[in-house]
């Protein structure tokens, strides 16, 4: 089967969570005899899709896919693999009451009404999604994908003697709110470590070392990988209710059984993925 992947960026432009999660979809396809091929959204033409016309699409993020394309690929075997909120302006569900948008917000709904399945990272997500475009192809995954060697570094991590401190993403996003984290633990009187590294072992590295994590994010996380390495890291973890890790049942396995859980999610979801195209 020959697969595209149209996305705005992949892993090797920037280390994202929805590229990472991308990468590893494509790499477990291509592994099980699929011919997958990636192309920038902004390189996708018309002309690329109907000389494609068998394959079946996989559409990740897709800012930068024009109009024509999104219109040509309404008669084409396509899901949306979604990592936020495309369907909305403001593509942040967090500025309208109870996260729904009214109908004016709304764009791009024949994409996803016409889409085979429209595949979000979790029930909450999944929930907004269903509440904004009420369409019924809408699915949850429940998780995510993380490599092989992610997976066994955390499960080193987890075993490791942790500090007294709670780590605090140093984010410059606002929506990340490192300033309400911080000053949790200034309340709180924990010790906390402003952790940022743009080497993805490393903070893996950071973020394992302490006890705890806290993060308050201002806009809801559709998972929110970061939560979820927390817990695998065997970490106890401060939010709020706006994570969509937190709601799924898995949330309250921990360390060694939570990455094995993991481990099931890279056949679990790959398999998914291609009963759509069956």
């Amino acid at each position: 089967m020959k697969i595209v992947i149209i996305a705005d960026a992949f892993a090797r432009d920037i280390l994202g969570g929805g590229e990472l999660n991308n990468d590893e979809l494509s790499k477990i396809l291509s592994a099980k005899g699929h011919q997958v091929e990636e192309i920038h959204s902004h390189k996708v033409t018309t002309g690329y899709i109907n000389a494609n016309r068998d394959a079946c699409f996989i559409v990740s993020n897709f800012i930068n896919l024009s109009k024509e394309c999104i219109v040509c690929l309404y008669d084409k075997k396509y899901i949306i693999y979604e990592h936020d909120h495309k369907y909305l302006v403001t593509r942040n569900p967090a500025y309208y009451e109870n996260y729904i948008a009214p109908k004016s917000q709304i764009i791009n709904r024949s994409f996803y009404k016409n889409a085979r399945s429209v595949l979000c990272q979790s029930g909450f997500h999944k929930s907004i999604v269903e509440a904004n475009l009420r369409l019924d192809n809408i699915e949850n995954l429940s998780g995510n994908l993380w490599s092989v060697d992610s997976l066994d570094t955390m499960r080193i991590l987890s075993k490791k003697q942790k500090s007294d401190r709670y780590a605090v993403m140093n984010s410059m996003i606002a929506h990340k709110n490192t300033i309400d984290a911080k000053n949790y633990c200034e309340v709180k009187e924990k010790p906390y470590q402003l952790i940022k590294s743009d080497n993805y072992y490393e903070f893996l590295s950071m973020l394992g070392s302490c006890k705890g994590f806290v993060f308050f994010p201002k806009t809801p996380e559709t998972l929110s990988r970061v939560i979820v390495e927390a817990r695998m890291m065997g970490l106890s973890v401060i939010t709020n209710k706006k994570v969509g890790a937190t709601q799924e049942e898995w949330y309250k396995l921990k360390g060694e059984s939570l990455i094995n859980r993991v481990v099931k999610m890279r056949h679990k979801i790959p398999n998914k993925v291609l009963e759509k195209f069956e």
